[in-house]
C-alpha cells in the first residue's frame, strides 16, 4: 500500500504543477509579477509558499531515499520563481517515476532514521503512515490554501484532480 500511496502524491504532484499554471495565468490576468506568490505565506509564523513546495517535494524524496532504500540527489532549496518551483516539483515527479512496487516489499520492517529523531527509529510502516503521509499533505494543503488566499482560482476538483470513476453496473 506504501507504493499506492506514492502513487497518489506523485498525481497531487501533478494537480500542484497545474495549480502553479492556473496562479500564472491569474497574475496575467491580473497584471502583477506572479512570482511575488512564492513569498506568499498564510500567517507570519508560517512558511511561505516556496517552502511549502520546497517541504513537499522534500518529504516525498526523502520517503524513496528511506523507506524505498533508494539514493536520492540532493536538491537544494534554491527556488525563488514559480517556474523555479515547477522545475522542483516535475524533479519530484520523476524520481517517483524512478521507482517500483518492487522497491516497496517488505519494507514495512525497515527501520528508518531521521538526524531530528534524537537517537530514536521507526519501522519505514510507521514513518510512512504516521509521518510522511500527513507531513505531504499538511503542506500541499498549505500550497493550495495560500494559492486561494491570494485569489487563484482553484477548488476541491483541482485539488483531487482526475479520480478513478467507472460506469456503474
Amino acid at each position: 500500500m506504501i507504493y499506492e500511496s506514492v502513487k497518489q502524491m506523485q498525481k497531487e504532484l501533478g494537480q500542484l504543477q497545474k495549480w502553479l499554471d492556473t496562479a500564472a495565468a491569474y497574475a496575467t490576468e491580473k497584471k502583477f509579477d506572479v512570482n511575488v506568490l512564492a513569498g506568499s505565506r498564510l500567517a507570519p509564523d508560517q512558511f511561505p509558499l516556496s517552502r511549502q513546495i520546497q517541504t513537499a517535494c522534500d518529504t516525498v524524496k526523502f520517503a524513496l531515499a528511506r523507506v524505498a532504500g533508494k539514493e536520492m540527489p540532493s536538491i537544494p532549496d534554491e527556488e525563488k520563481t514559480i517556474d523555479d518551483l515547477k522545475a522542483r516539483v516535475k524533479k519530484t515527479i520523476a524520481l517517483v517515476d524512478g521507482v517500483s512496487a518492487k522497491d516497496f516489499e517488505g519494507a514495512a520492517d525497515r527501520v528508518v532514521v531521521n538526524p531530528r529523531w534524537e537517537g530514536k527509529v521507526m519501522n519505514a510502516k510507521d514513518y510512512f503512515l504516521e509521518h510522511v503521509t500527513p507531513n505531504f499533505y499538511f503542506h500541499l494543503a498549505h500550497t493550495y490554501a495560500i494559492l486561494r488566499h491570494n485569489g487563484v482560482s482553484i477548488g476541491k476538483k483541482d485539488y483531487l484532480g482526475e479520480l478513478s470513476l467507472k460506469d456503474a453496473k
